[in-house]
């Protein structure tokens, strides 16, 4: 009787809702896993007003977060980790941000599972520094996408979560393959990148 029920939980759908955060534009994407079936659900960003005081913008990540769980029901919350480089205020900025979306999560009782940048595009792409174009392109191959947004944020919340179904989906035996090892100018490059996401 124990082994059917367990049985029964494991082949029940998740939901995984990926967020990338950022102090002006934090993109969310949620997918559905079926037996082996990854589909998408919705992806999208929530657009902040660099003129707004930093704790409204807080405010509203932390309620957008609250909104889509509300909505979803997830049952898993992946988030990509902030880099840790010499530009304190920003890093600050954008821990701030992961910092509120997370505490949503918790608040709701999700698990939340937190991976680098370079975690997520080697998951993805096979390659730890990938652009968001090649990112998006591998995506594609991975599950539909109809209307590929203008922000290319939403695309890159989308890869965490996926990124966060194929490390659950590693066997106990599997090797991780993203490097640790991080260059010195991975900061410099990440802010080169993504001015949008840090003001």
């Amino acid at each position: 009787f124990s082994v059917k029920i367990k049985s029964s939980l494991q082949s029940f759908p998740k939901i995984i809702l990926g967020i990338d955060p950022g102090t002006i534009v934090m993109g969310y994407g949620l997918i559905k896993i079926d037996g082996k079936k990854i589909q998408l659900i919705e992806m999208g960003v929530l657009k902040l007003a660099a003129k707004d005081d930093a704790y409204e913008r807080l405010q509203k990540i932390y309620s957008k977060v609250c909104e889509i769980i509300q909505l979803h029901s997830p049952t898993h919350f992946a988030i990509e980790a902030p880099f840790f480089g010499k530009n304190v205020q920003s890093m600050l900025k954008l821990g701030r941000a992961q910092g509120v979306a997370i505490a949503a999560a918790m608040h709701t009782s999700l698990p939340v599972c937190e991976y680098s940048p370079r975690k997520v595009k080697q998951a993805i792409t096979g390659n730890g520094n990938a652009s968001k174009e090649q990112v998006l392109k591998m995506l594609q191959e991975i599950v539909p996408i109809k209307n590929i947004p203008a922000e290319l944020d939403a695309t890159d919340a989308l890869a965490v979560a996926i990124c966060h179904h194929f490390q659950e989906g590693l066997l106990a035996g599997s090797k991780p393959t993203a490097a640790k090892k991080k260059s010195a100018g991975s900061w410099d490059s990440f802010v080169k990148d993504n001015p949008s996401r840090i003001m």
